[in-house]
């Protein structure tokens, strides 16, 4: 496939100097299908600065070996499945990668597994499929989990509507690629969970295309895994296009959970909305998210807004939370964001152990009501009461 990549910096800008990152507009990122168009990053670039790269585990050297993983789970009438190979014209169609570990996914996966979502899908019956790894390292190393590859197409067609849970599972080094095409009038629910065990590193990439007047509303949450990097994207290809993206991430002692989103708006008249709260406990707990609006200058009557709030449950945790908005153009409709991160409020849990509630419940009802709104959001009512309880598990530092 050959590849698109943007590399000139916009006027006024200057190359980045020792432990400098580059000052350059999101509308110059790179983006390839080719491994070579990115360079092993040092940690200097604006994409790696927060990521310890130490602990990706050879995720960024492409490893060709490692184990055959799939996605899993029982299709309901009008969705299909497919497996394309390397060749095949349609992974000519997929999202570009935005990063070397998505890049080397689609790469090292040597083709695709497609999900087709057809106009007569049922749309209210649920699309779940796992990724999990093998209940023992294939690999033979007790030290480190086993590497694998996973490159998957979820293909709305025009018209359909579904909702598709997409779960990880397992004790596995992984990088991943996930493709995401909502036609024309398309909807599309996409719930995505990390669970991974507590040895595991996740990095990937979710693309999202939208077509004319099509919805994607994205819940990612991420629990498990030492480190777990999600990078989601949207791009339009038509007016009318509305993507909703909200996650939930709980990081315990020394995780490292990272989400970084960009939102492109090069198409006139459509929306985005961004909302994502994370919760922190325990010593070296770390978050990052990085929220990216770019609105460039053909994209006039743009509404959006994006939003991180965090929850600092315990000293030595730290939460990075950055929000940029780009704007090429004064003719939108609304452009906004906001940040905060804040520790856990006495106030509220005096209330309640003044009400009787012993301290360990009050403070896992205080965490529930910061979470609620989000969680809210993931259907089936099953799979929403069961991440319920991992958040509680999460937090009581039982082991998954």
């Amino acid at each position: 496939m050959a590849a698109t990549t943007e590399l000139t910096p916009p006027a006024g800008t200057t190359r980045p100097g020792p432990g400098r990152a580059p000052a350059v507009s999101r509308a110059e990122r790179s983006i390839s299908f080719d491994v070579a168009d990115f360079p092993r990053p040092t940690g200097r670039e604006e994409e790696w600065r927060f990521t310890p790269l130490a602990r990706l585990g050879g995720l960024l050297d492409g490893p060709a070996a490692g184990i055959d993983v799939d996605w899993s789970g029982d299709l309901p009438d009008g969705v299909t499945r497919e497996a394309l190979a390397g060749h095949d014209p349609a992974l000519r169609a997929v999202v570009t990668p935005v990063d070397r570990v998505a890049a080397l996914a689609m790469d090292r996966a040597a083709g695709a597994t497609r999900i087709r979502v057809t106009a007569r899908a049922a749309a209210d019956v649920p699309v779940h499929l796992s990724l999990r790894a093998p209940a023992a390292p294939a690999s033979g190393d007790p030290v480190r989990p086993p590497v694998a590859w996973t490159h998957l197409v979820l293909d709305v067609e025009a018209g359909a509507e579904a909702t598709v849970v997409l779960e990880h599972g397992g004790s596995l080094r992984c990088g991943a690629a996930v493709s995401v095409l909502v036609g024309d009038g398309a909807v599309l629910r996409l719930v995505g969970i990390q669970d991974w065990a507590r040895d595991s590193t996740h990095a990937g990439h979710v693309g999202i295309r939208l077509g004319r007047d099509s919805r994607v509303t994205s819940t990612q949450v991420t629990l498990g895994g030492d480190l777990v990097r999600v990078v989601e994207t949207v791009e339009y290809t038509g007016p009318g296009g509305d993507a909703d993206l909200a996650g939930v991430f709980v990081a315990g002692a020394g995780q490292h959970l990272e989400h970084r989103l960009l939102v492109d708006h090069g198409i006139p008249k459509c929306r985005s909305d961004v909302r994502y709260k994370g919760v922190l406990h325990g010593a070296d707990a770390r978050t990052v998210w990085i929220g990216d609006v770019l609105i460039r200058a053909g994209a006039e009557g743009t509404d959006t807004y994006e939003l991180n709030r965090n929850l600092v449950l315990t000293e030595g945790a730290r939460a990075d939370s950055v929000p940029n908005l780009e704007i090429e153009t004064g003719e939108i409709q609304g452009a906004g964001h906001a940040s905060a991160t804040g520790r856990f409020d006495d106030e509220q849990l005096f209330y309640l152990q003044a009400r009787g509630i012993p301290e360990d419940e009050a403070r896992r009802l205080v965490v529930h009501g910061f979470l609620a709104g989000t969680l809210q959001r993931v259907e089936p009512a099953q799979l929403r009461e069961r991440l319920q309880r991992a958040v509680d598990d999460e937090l009581s530092g039982a082991v998954r």
